[in-house]
């Protein structure tokens, strides 16, 4: 989900679904962590048709030329057991700029529904600039700050996992179409819908 000033009467809000994705994350220890995501922009939604045609047209998002934003995460400081702070480069629009997720893990278990596999969930938050990424058309209509908010959850996609106790590592692979939830969310935000 992301939240963006409009005209100064209200924030917009839009949402982002179907990204993928890989995660590799060691409970025990976040600094080893790392995180690839790909999130397709032309699934951009702001509720109105007209305002989503203006949000990818060249002179804002420039879906055309630039389908898709990624993600990949540099370092991870924890902050607390389940909180960490995760520097990455965001790629937007053919610009890449260092963005920093507010980071918190809220569960690593197994699911409860088939095919019950190891899998995580975070939450996160962050503040970008339209202008650092050189979207800067309609100043004076839409604001410049834009805030995100990421709800996400992996599955293992380790072959073979038959209820045996997970090693430390829990490497996540949002690659494959086979998987329902390789890296998802609920709907209308920054990833697809978990099962």
């Amino acid at each position: 989900m992301f939240a963006i000033e409009h005209a100064g009467f209200s924030k917009a809000i839009g949402t982002v679904s179907g990204s993928t994705g890989s995660l590799l994350f060691d409970p025990d220890d976040w600094t080893r962590a790392r995180l690839q995501a790909s999130v397709p922009m032309a699934r951009v939604d702001l509720g109105d048709a007209g305002w989503n045609r203006a949000t990818l047209a060249g002179n804002l998002l420039d879906v055309e030329d630039h389908p898709s934003a990624e993600f990949v995460s540099t370092r991870v400081e924890p902050i607390a057991p389940n909180r960490a702070s995760v520097y990455g480069t965001l790629t937007l629009r053919g610009v890449s700029r260092e963005v920093v997720l507010d980071v918190t893990l809220n569960a690593a278990k197994r699911h409860p529904l088939p095919p019950f596999r190891r899998t995580v969930g975070f939450s996160a938050t962050a503040m970008l600039s339209r202008k650092d990424f050189g979207i800067d058309a309609w100043p004076s209509v839409i604001g410049d700050a834009v805030e995100l908010r990421i709800e996400a959850e992996a599955t293992r996609s380790r072959a073979g996992d038959d209820g045996a106790p997970d090693a430390p590592d829990l490497p996540v692979d949002a690659s494959s179409p086979q998987e329902p939830a390789q890296i998802d969310t609920p709907p209308r935000t920054i990833t697809e819908p978990a099962p």
